[in-house]
């Protein structure tokens, strides 16, 4: 989280520091969950790019300590404004001393989930989070899936080679961006092979059912990967919060429901997307593939041939009709594409991720709630001191 002019005037970064979010895009999150529902009757998660962890900490707050905020925040008012207009339930009888109800801050009762296992995965460190295993692994290598295997289910062999989890998780989140370098192509490509390695893990973990979510960049051909991800997933939408900016290109792509194809076995030595088998897989399939023979009938009235882009030449000798083609290929079709549901999520009333406020009077900036543990320009900062500042030592003067 930036301390810049811009940073101080953006709502969502002063509200993520007074709400004692790590970072502004646990808003994303949230206002994700007001549109879908992400955390009804989940209670295994797994956080891929998890660094600093602010989408660990949403989890860790809604699932874990039973806080509510977003679609449930907004049902648990619906229902209690409900009970007040229709007096069913009469006056509210107060707990006895022995029964101590914790509440949150808005005052709702705190309801937390049992049996709730929730894993963060990030090359970069986290700091702890109350109830989060934390790993520091590289999400597109292969072994990181025993890592995980094993840090959802103890009991796991490493020396297995079946790369399913025994004890499935509900909900596989991921909101990793590489560090982009300002030339859309390459970022979005980049991108779209980052969320091909968040995709080949979470297949192995994911249960029946279970729902995928992840950052996507959105580009010319990204309509290519809604149609991958289908294969997979009863539904496909694509998302922007409130909280993202509308300069940005990033989006949320939210997948519900997961069904494998029939006979499907995921396995990071057989990745998804582009990889060394592509070739040879595609090789296979074309010689699996029957081979017809065009239908090719004449025009009784016209003497045309149907069935072929071009008319035959045709020679009768000794009563014999030979006729050759030029192509007998069928004419190709359109490339057909299925685009995915565009929804914008969290209320319009709500603050715009674009816009610059207004200071209030006598604010004061807070501090980050968690600084970065380990920032890349920590190496240069320490560099620079060594120099004696950014512009070097200066001489003494004689």
């Amino acid at each position: 989280m930036g301390k810049s002019s811009k940073d101080k005037r953006d709502a969502y970064y002063r509200l993520a520091k007074e709400q004692g979010w790590r970072a502004r895009s646990a808003f994303k999150l949230l206002q994700l969950d007001e549109e879908f529902d992400l955390f009804a009757d989940v209670t295994r998660v797994v956080d891929l790019c998890a660094a600093p962890g602010s989408w660990s900490q949403v989890l860790s707050r809604v699932l874990i300590k039973g806080e509510k905020f977003g679609r449930a925040a907004w049902q648990n008012r619906e229902a209690k404004f409900r009970q007040q207009m229709l007096g069913v339930f009469g006056p509210v009888k107060e707990a006895p001393e022995e029964h101590v109800v914790e509440v949150d801050a808005s005052g709702d009762a705190l309801e937390p989930r049992k049996d709730v296992k929730i894993v963060s995965i990030d090359l970069q460190p986290i700091s702890p989070l109350p109830g989060i295993i934390t790993l520091r692994a590289d999400i597109t290598h292969p072994a990181t899936v025993p890592l995980l295997l094993h840090a959802l289910d103890p009991d796991y062999d490493a020396t297995s080679k079946d790369q399913k989890a025994a004890h499935p998780v509900d909900l596989v989140i991921s909101d990793g961006a590489p560090d982009v370098t300002g030339l859309h192509d390459l970022d979005i490509y980049v991108q779209s092979q980052l969320l091909f390695a968040a995709l080949n893990l979470a297949l192995c973990v994911l249960k029946s059912g279970g729902k995928f979510v992840a950052k996507i960049f959105r580009g010319k051909n990204v309509d290519v990967l809604y149609a991958q991800l289908k294969l997979f997933f009863e539904e496909v939408h694509v998302a922007k919060p409130r909280s993202s900016r509308a300069s940005s290109v990033e989006a949320f792509i939210v997948c519900l429901n997961f069904q494998p194809p029939n006979g499907f076995s995921a396995s990071l030595e057989e990745p998804l997307g582009v990889g060394y088998r592509l070739t040879d897989m595609m090789e296979e399939r074309r010689v699996a593939l029957p081979i017809r023979a065009p239908t090719i009938l004449q025009n009784p009235q016209t003497g045309a041939w149907d069935g072929c882009p071009e008319s035959p030449r045709s020679t009768d000798v000794d009563g014999v009709m030979e006729v050759e083609f030029e192509d007998l290929r069928a004419p190709e079709k359109d490339d057909v594409r299925w685009i995915a549901p565009f929804i914008a999520c969290g209320d319009l009333s709500a603050f715009d991720s674009d816009a610059s406020y207004r200071l209030p009077p006598g604010h004061v900036s807070l501090d980050p709630v968690q600084p970065p543990t380990a920032p890349p320009y920590k190496r240069a900062l320490e560099l620079r001191k060594l120099a004696g500042g950014a512009y070097g030592k200066t001489g003494s003067k004689s």
